[in-house]
Protein backbone atom coordinates (compact mmCIF):
# COMPACT_ATOMS: atom_id res chain seq x y z
CA UNK A 1 0.00 0.00 0.00
CA UNK A 2 2.80 2.14 1.08
CA UNK A 3 4.21 1.90 -3.01
CA UNK A 4 1.28 3.02 -4.35
CA UNK A 5 0.69 6.08 -2.06
CA UNK A 6 4.48 7.08 -2.39
CA UNK A 7 4.05 6.52 -6.28
CA UNK A 8 0.79 8.85 -6.42
CA UNK A 9 2.80 11.78 -4.28
CA UNK A 10 5.31 11.14 -7.05
CA UNK A 11 2.94 11.83 -9.82
CA UNK A 12 1.89 14.95 -7.74
CA UNK A 13 5.27 16.55 -7.57
CA UNK A 14 5.93 16.42 -11.38
CA UNK A 15 2.23 17.78 -11.93
CA UNK A 16 3.74 20.30 -9.43
CA UNK A 17 6.41 20.82 -10.96
CA UNK A 18 5.15 21.20 -14.72
CA UNK A 19 2.38 24.13 -13.46
CA UNK A 20 4.88 25.77 -10.91
CA UNK A 21 7.34 26.65 -14.01
CA UNK A 22 4.59 26.95 -16.64
CA UNK A 23 3.57 29.48 -14.58
CA UNK A 24 6.47 30.72 -13.60
CA UNK A 25 7.92 30.91 -17.10
CA UNK A 26 4.93 32.77 -18.36
CA UNK A 27 5.61 35.35 -15.79
CA UNK A 28 9.48 35.80 -16.50
CA UNK A 29 8.51 36.03 -19.87
CA UNK A 30 6.09 38.26 -20.13
CA UNK A 31 8.05 40.60 -17.26
CA UNK A 32 11.38 39.65 -16.68
CA UNK A 33 10.51 38.81 -13.10
CA UNK A 34 8.84 36.26 -11.30
CA UNK A 35 7.91 37.82 -7.80
CA UNK A 36 8.14 35.99 -4.26
CA UNK A 37 4.48 35.31 -4.13
CA UNK A 38 4.73 32.89 -6.63
CA UNK A 39 7.52 31.14 -4.99
CA UNK A 40 6.16 31.34 -1.70
CA UNK A 41 2.69 29.89 -2.87
CA UNK A 42 4.29 27.03 -4.48
CA UNK A 43 6.33 26.04 -1.03
CA UNK A 44 2.26 25.15 0.28
CA UNK A 45 2.50 21.86 -2.40
CA UNK A 46 5.80 21.33 -1.64
CA UNK A 47 5.75 20.84 2.03
CA UNK A 48 2.43 18.97 2.08
CA UNK A 49 3.89 16.71 -0.88
CA UNK A 50 7.17 16.05 1.59
CA UNK A 51 5.11 15.83 4.54
CA UNK A 52 2.89 13.64 3.50
CA UNK A 53 6.50 10.86 2.33
CA UNK A 54 8.10 11.05 5.28
CA UNK A 55 4.70 10.27 7.37
CA UNK A 56 4.11 7.32 4.81
CA UNK A 57 8.37 6.60 5.50
CA UNK A 58 7.69 6.59 9.07
CA UNK A 59 10.37 9.67 9.64
CA UNK A 60 11.62 10.19 13.03
CA UNK A 61 12.13 13.45 14.70
CA UNK A 62 15.65 14.01 13.35
CA UNK A 63 14.21 13.24 9.73
CA UNK A 64 11.40 15.71 9.91
CA UNK A 65 13.56 18.54 11.45
CA UNK A 66 16.18 18.03 8.78
CA UNK A 67 13.51 18.96 6.27
CA UNK A 68 12.78 21.36 8.45
CA UNK A 69 16.11 22.70 8.15
CA UNK A 70 16.41 22.64 4.12
CA UNK A 71 13.12 24.46 3.98
CA UNK A 72 13.91 27.58 6.37
CA UNK A 73 17.64 28.09 4.79
CA UNK A 74 15.54 28.21 1.30
CA UNK A 75 13.35 30.59 2.51
CA UNK A 76 15.97 32.93 3.14
CA UNK A 77 16.05 33.99 -0.17
CA UNK A 78 12.27 34.58 0.03
CA UNK A 79 11.71 36.60 3.52
CA UNK A 80 15.04 37.23 4.30
CA UNK A 81 17.12 36.32 7.12
CA UNK A 82 15.97 36.95 10.67
CA UNK A 83 18.35 39.14 12.90
CA UNK A 84 18.58 39.28 16.35
CA UNK A 85 17.66 43.04 17.05
CA UNK A 86 14.41 41.86 15.35
CA UNK A 87 13.88 39.01 17.38
CA UNK A 88 14.46 40.44 20.74
CA UNK A 89 11.84 42.94 19.25
CA UNK A 90 9.75 40.14 19.52
CA UNK A 91 8.57 40.16 15.38
CA UNK A 92 6.78 37.46 14.90
CA UNK A 93 7.95 36.13 12.02
CA UNK A 94 11.84 36.49 12.72
CA UNK A 95 10.90 34.52 15.92
CA UNK A 96 9.10 32.19 14.41
CA UNK A 97 11.98 31.38 11.79
CA UNK A 98 15.01 31.71 14.23
CA UNK A 99 12.86 28.97 16.09
CA UNK A 100 12.99 26.75 13.42
CA UNK A 101 16.47 27.23 12.71
CA UNK A 102 17.10 25.51 16.05
CA UNK A 103 14.71 22.73 15.19
CA UNK A 104 16.64 22.18 12.33
CA UNK A 105 19.96 22.47 13.64
CA UNK A 106 19.04 19.89 16.20
CA UNK A 107 17.63 17.65 13.72
CA UNK A 108 20.99 18.08 11.34
CA UNK A 109 23.00 17.30 14.50
CA UNK A 110 21.50 14.65 15.99
CA UNK A 111 20.67 13.25 12.58
CA UNK A 112 24.55 13.34 11.62
CA UNK A 113 24.84 11.26 15.32
CA UNK A 114 22.51 8.93 14.72
CA UNK A 115 23.10 8.41 10.42
CA UNK A 116 26.38 9.41 8.77
CA UNK A 117 28.53 7.35 10.30
CA UNK A 118 28.30 3.67 8.87
CA UNK A 119 29.34 1.80 5.58
CA UNK A 120 28.83 4.16 2.75
CA UNK A 121 28.24 1.63 0.10
CA UNK A 122 24.99 0.62 1.91
CA UNK A 123 23.44 3.83 0.68
CA UNK A 124 24.13 3.03 -3.06
CA UNK A 125 23.35 -0.47 -2.79
CA UNK A 126 20.36 0.32 -0.88
CA UNK A 127 21.10 -2.50 1.70
CA UNK A 128 21.17 0.33 4.62
CA UNK A 129 18.31 1.51 6.94
CA UNK A 130 15.36 2.70 5.52
CA UNK A 131 15.82 5.58 8.15
CA UNK A 132 18.97 6.03 7.52
CA UNK A 133 18.77 6.46 3.43
CA UNK A 134 15.43 8.81 4.07
CA UNK A 135 17.78 11.47 6.44
CA UNK A 136 20.53 11.03 3.57
CA UNK A 137 17.94 11.94 0.84
CA UNK A 138 16.94 14.90 3.17
CA UNK A 139 20.50 16.31 3.32
CA UNK A 140 21.28 15.76 0.05
CA UNK A 141 18.60 18.22 -0.90
CA UNK A 142 19.56 20.53 1.71
CA UNK A 143 23.29 20.23 -0.03
CA UNK A 144 21.45 21.24 -3.67
CA UNK A 145 19.84 24.24 -1.04
CA UNK A 146 22.85 25.36 -0.07
CA UNK A 147 24.83 25.01 -3.84
CA UNK A 148 22.12 27.25 -5.67
CA UNK A 149 22.43 29.57 -2.87
CA UNK A 150 25.68 30.68 -2.66
CA UNK A 151 25.90 30.03 -6.96
CA UNK A 152 23.37 32.76 -6.82
CA UNK A 153 25.22 34.80 -3.67
CA UNK A 154 28.59 34.16 -6.34
CA UNK A 155 26.63 35.48 -9.38
CA UNK A 156 27.39 31.99 -11.05
CA UNK A 157 23.61 32.22 -11.76
CA UNK A 158 22.72 35.13 -12.63
CA UNK A 159 18.63 35.34 -12.18
CA UNK A 160 17.59 35.22 -8.54
CA UNK A 161 14.43 33.71 -10.07
CA UNK A 162 16.63 31.05 -11.55
CA UNK A 163 17.98 30.17 -8.19
CA UNK A 164 15.15 30.04 -6.76
CA UNK A 165 13.13 27.86 -8.86
CA UNK A 166 16.24 24.63 -8.48
CA UNK A 167 16.14 25.54 -4.57
CA UNK A 168 12.16 24.71 -5.11
CA UNK A 169 13.13 21.46 -6.94
CA UNK A 170 15.99 20.47 -5.14
CA UNK A 171 13.54 20.47 -2.02
CA UNK A 172 10.19 19.36 -3.89
CA UNK A 173 12.75 16.83 -5.54
CA UNK A 174 14.56 15.53 -2.67
CA UNK A 175 15.09 12.01 -5.00
CA UNK A 176 14.56 9.70 -7.41
CA UNK A 177 12.62 7.19 -4.47
CA UNK A 178 9.27 8.08 -5.51
CA UNK A 179 10.27 9.37 -9.40
CA UNK A 180 10.55 6.44 -11.10
CA UNK A 181 10.60 7.83 -14.91
CA UNK A 182 9.00 6.11 -17.87
CA UNK A 183 11.92 4.41 -19.02
CA UNK A 184 14.92 3.92 -16.05
CA UNK A 185 17.80 3.06 -16.69
CA UNK A 186 19.46 -0.22 -15.12
CA UNK A 187 22.49 -1.17 -13.80
CA UNK A 188 23.48 2.01 -12.79
CA UNK A 189 24.40 2.77 -9.49
CA UNK A 190 24.90 6.24 -8.72
CA UNK A 191 22.92 9.27 -10.31
CA UNK A 192 22.46 12.68 -9.76
CA UNK A 193 19.74 14.93 -7.94
CA UNK A 194 16.72 15.36 -9.58
CA UNK A 195 17.22 19.34 -9.74
CA UNK A 196 20.95 18.63 -11.64
CA UNK A 197 19.18 16.45 -13.95
CA UNK A 198 16.93 19.22 -14.70
CA UNK A 199 19.70 21.61 -14.82
CA UNK A 200 21.41 19.51 -17.85
CA UNK A 201 18.62 18.81 -19.77
CA UNK A 202 18.16 22.80 -19.51
CA UNK A 203 21.76 23.14 -20.44
CA UNK A 204 20.98 20.78 -23.53
CA UNK A 205 18.06 22.48 -24.78
CA UNK A 206 20.41 25.81 -25.28
CA UNK A 207 21.89 23.50 -27.86
CA UNK A 208 18.86 24.04 -30.39
CA UNK A 209 18.85 27.59 -30.22
CA UNK A 210 20.84 28.81 -32.56
CA UNK A 211 19.64 25.88 -34.86
CA UNK A 212 16.22 27.71 -34.26
CA UNK A 213 17.65 31.71 -34.35
CA UNK A 214 19.28 30.51 -37.54
CA UNK A 215 16.43 29.30 -38.74
CA UNK A 216 14.48 32.41 -38.18
CA UNK A 217 16.78 34.10 -39.82
CA UNK A 218 16.53 32.26 -42.94
CA UNK A 219 12.63 32.61 -43.13
CA UNK A 220 13.20 36.29 -42.40
CA UNK A 221 15.26 36.54 -45.43
CA UNK A 222 17.96 38.13 -42.51
CA UNK A 223 20.77 36.42 -44.31
CA UNK A 224 22.72 39.26 -47.13
CA UNK A 225 26.34 38.21 -46.85
CA UNK A 226 28.66 36.22 -43.97
CA UNK A 227 28.56 38.93 -41.59
CA UNK A 228 24.86 38.39 -41.52
CA UNK A 229 25.40 34.53 -40.94
CA UNK A 230 27.80 35.00 -38.13
CA UNK A 231 24.94 37.23 -36.67
CA UNK A 232 22.46 34.90 -37.45
CA UNK A 233 23.41 31.91 -34.95
CA UNK A 234 22.74 34.51 -31.83
CA UNK A 235 20.83 36.96 -32.38
CA UNK A 236 17.62 37.97 -35.20
CA UNK A 237 17.15 41.24 -37.26
CA UNK A 238 14.30 43.26 -35.76
CA UNK A 239 12.96 46.89 -37.14
CA UNK A 240 14.30 49.63 -34.42
CA UNK A 241 11.08 51.17 -33.41
CA UNK A 242 10.12 47.51 -31.77
CA UNK A 243 13.87 47.63 -29.84
CA UNK A 244 12.58 49.34 -26.56
CA UNK A 245 9.60 47.37 -26.33
CA UNK A 246 11.19 44.40 -26.06
CA UNK A 247 13.53 42.03 -24.10
CA UNK A 248 16.72 41.95 -26.32
CA UNK A 249 20.06 43.11 -25.80
CA UNK A 250 20.59 45.55 -29.10
CA UNK A 251 24.25 44.19 -30.69
CA UNK A 252 24.15 46.71 -33.43
CA UNK A 253 26.36 50.25 -32.21
CA UNK A 254 27.85 53.31 -34.23
CA UNK A 255 31.49 53.67 -33.81
CA UNK A 256 33.93 55.88 -35.51
CA UNK A 257 36.54 54.04 -37.53
CA UNK A 258 40.50 54.76 -37.84
CA UNK A 259 39.93 56.86 -40.83
CA UNK A 260 37.79 59.27 -38.60
CA UNK A 261 34.21 57.97 -40.33
CA UNK A 262 31.34 57.16 -38.53
CA UNK A 263 29.66 53.36 -38.76
CA UNK A 264 27.72 50.61 -38.06
CA UNK A 265 29.46 47.83 -35.84
CA UNK A 266 27.66 44.34 -34.63
CA UNK A 267 29.24 42.78 -31.67
CA UNK A 268 29.19 38.95 -31.25
CA UNK A 269 28.43 39.15 -27.96
CA UNK A 270 25.75 40.69 -25.39
CA UNK A 271 26.67 43.88 -22.70
CA UNK A 272 28.16 42.82 -19.20
CA UNK A 273 26.38 45.48 -17.88
CA UNK A 274 22.48 46.02 -19.29
CA UNK A 275 22.09 49.62 -20.83
CA UNK A 276 19.61 51.76 -18.81
CA UNK A 277 16.05 52.71 -20.25
CA UNK A 278 17.72 55.84 -21.87
CA UNK A 279 21.23 54.68 -22.95
CA UNK A 280 19.05 52.04 -25.15
CA UNK A 281 17.18 55.12 -26.48
CA UNK A 282 20.27 57.41 -27.35
CA UNK A 283 21.78 53.66 -29.16
CA UNK A 284 18.65 53.55 -31.52
CA UNK A 285 18.72 57.21 -32.29
CA UNK A 286 22.54 57.12 -33.12
CA UNK A 287 21.53 54.02 -35.50
CA UNK A 288 18.45 55.62 -37.19
CA UNK A 289 20.62 58.57 -37.55
CA UNK A 290 22.39 56.68 -39.59
CA UNK A 291 19.95 55.71 -41.71
CA UNK A 292 19.51 52.26 -40.43
CA UNK A 293 15.80 51.13 -40.21
CA UNK A 294 16.18 47.42 -38.22
CA UNK A 295 19.78 46.14 -35.94
CA UNK A 296 20.88 42.85 -34.75
CA UNK A 297 19.35 42.04 -31.35
CA UNK A 298 19.97 38.80 -29.08
CA UNK A 299 16.90 38.15 -27.21
CA UNK A 300 17.00 37.61 -23.47
CA UNK A 301 15.42 34.13 -22.86
CA UNK A 302 15.05 33.17 -19.07
CA UNK A 303 16.79 30.63 -17.60
CA UNK A 304 13.47 29.00 -16.24
CA UNK A 305 11.92 29.31 -20.38
CA UNK A 306 14.23 26.73 -21.11
CA UNK A 307 13.93 24.15 -18.07
CA UNK A 308 10.12 24.10 -18.51
CA UNK A 309 10.37 22.03 -21.78
CA UNK A 310 13.06 20.09 -20.02
CA UNK A 311 10.61 18.34 -17.80
CA UNK A 312 9.41 16.02 -20.90
CA UNK A 313 12.98 14.49 -21.17
CA UNK A 314 13.52 14.57 -17.26
CA UNK A 315 10.01 12.86 -16.54
CA UNK A 316 10.70 10.32 -19.64
CA UNK A 317 14.53 9.55 -19.14
CA UNK A 318 14.97 10.64 -15.86
CA UNK A 319 18.90 11.08 -15.02
CA UNK A 320 20.94 12.03 -18.13
CA UNK A 321 24.19 11.03 -16.53
CA UNK A 322 23.00 7.91 -15.66
CA UNK A 323 21.36 7.32 -19.19
CA UNK A 324 24.41 7.95 -20.52
CA UNK A 325 26.05 5.39 -18.89
CA UNK A 326 23.56 3.33 -19.84
CA UNK A 327 23.54 3.77 -23.66
CA UNK A 328 27.74 3.62 -23.43
CA UNK A 329 27.69 0.33 -22.01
Amino acid sequence: MAEVELEILGYARWFSLAVCFAIGAWLDNRDRRIPNEHWIAWYKPLIFIWGLELMIRGADWTIWASALAAISFASVSLIGRPTISSILKGEKMDVAVAFCYLIGAAGVIFGAMKYALGDALSLLDGSASEQRILWFEVMLAFAMVIVFEFAWRLRLLHGGADAKALMWVALIMPSWATLAPIFQPSGVVISTPPVFSLFIWGGLAFIFLPLILLALNIKKSNLKNLKDLRMAWHSIRMPLDMVQEKHVWLMDQVIEKPDGSVGIKSRTRAPRRTPSAEELAEQVDALIEQGAVSAWVSPKIPLITMFFPSIIPLFLFGDPIALAFALLG
